[in-house]
């Protein structure tokens, strides 16, 4: 089957076409036949460091698809179902025709999307909700006289947090962006109001008279950690989805502040006996995204699936400048 791997880590070029074998699903597992994939960071990181093991290494997380075979212990699924997922880091990518995923964390696909426009929503959508209901541990409607600060929030995640956030809980939501089409971007997620990153944060917040009680903190969490330390309300909740080399966590105690960590992997990696969270909170977006709830955060269609159009998709990514998501869709 046809597939893009690399064979050395580096930069975009590393990319390649492959012919490599169609995968045979696992007892709890559904083949899918790949009809749209997003490009997420983790893809430009993984691909920069991650040293393929013994064979080309595939890469891609977002998908959707059509399921054509089912492992043994499959009872909730049917050949032709149309589906959308995130993946596994520790298994084969979905930047491949055919890819095996564990039928656990796998949704139904929303019916007003097309293939496309869905795989542009399941990784981004998976890290907002376990942001807001397992690190923040807030409940549906809850919130109501707080702020959530979102830094970076004209991104894919910060894109579907701003309206998961303003759908499903009563938090007011303020939105970091610099550029005026972000700044347009972020009011259209529905961000209540919206504060430059690039300049003062705190002084911007206190002219707006809020103090947040949570801040997600989705890019440059390092450079904007003094800033969300002095900005954030006593016993506030701090979550983050970046890689900073340091932080300061003893800035942290005096509010008795909470940090948390949100890799949505983690559940897959781990196989953890709470795996099907995410198949159900998928389910619940694909319902918001039909009734009109949630909108798409698609931005660039970056063309067919091929080896130089993921290639530009990568490069696009790492210029720090796509706002919403990219995909790609047919091969």
């Amino acid at each position: 089957m046809k597939a893009i791997g690399y064979n050395t880590t580096g930069a975009a070029e590393v990319l390649e076409a492959l012919e490599i074998d169609r995968p045979t699903p696992g007892p709890g597992d559904l083949l899918v036949e790949v009809k749209g994939i997003s490009v997420n960071p983790v893809d430009v990181k993984l691909r920069a460091l991650s040293a393929p093991d013994g064979g080309p290494k595939v890469l891609g997380f977002d998908a959707a698809g059509v399921v054509v075979d089912l492992g043994t212990e499959v009872t909730d699924f049917a050949i032709g179902d149309a589906v959308f997922y995130a993946g596994d880091v520790t298994r084969a990518g979905t930047n491949a025709t055919f890819h095996a995923v564990d039928a656990r964390i796998v949704g139904r696909k929303p019916e007003t999307l097309d293939f496309v426009e869905a795989a542009s929503l399941p990784l981004t959508a998976i890290t907002a909700w376990e942001m807001l209901f397992d690190a923040f541990r807030l409940t549906e409607g809850a919130g109501e006289g707080q702020a959530l600060l979102v830094i970076g929030g004209a991104g894919g995640v910060g894109s579907i947090l701003i309206q998961l956030a303003k759908t499903l809980t009563g938090l007011t939501v303020i939105a970091t962006a610099s550029r005026p089409e972000t700044q347009d971007w972020v009011r259209k997620m529905g961000a209540d109001h919206v504060v430059d990153h690039r300049g003062d944060l705190v002084a911007q917040l206190a002219d707006l008279n809020l103090t947040p009680s949570y801040v997600a903190a989705l890019t440059a969490t390092d450079m904007h950690w003094p800033a969300i330390i002095e900005a954030i309300a006593p016993r506030g909740q701090i979550a983050l989805i970046d890689d900073p080399e340091t932080l300061d966590m003893k800035a942290a105690k005096p509010k008795a502040l909470s940090v948390h960590w949100e890799f949505m992997f983690t559940r897959s990696m781990f196989q953890t006996e709470d795996m099907t969270a995410q198949r159900d909170l998928l389910n619940r977006v694909a319902q918001m995204i039909d009734a009109g709830r949630l909108q798409s955060t698609l931005t660039e269609h970056a063309g067919v699936i091929n080896v130089e159009n993921l290639r530009a998709a990568h490069l696009r990514q790492e210029s720090g400048r796509v706002i919403g998501k990219q995909v790609l869709g047919g091969w």
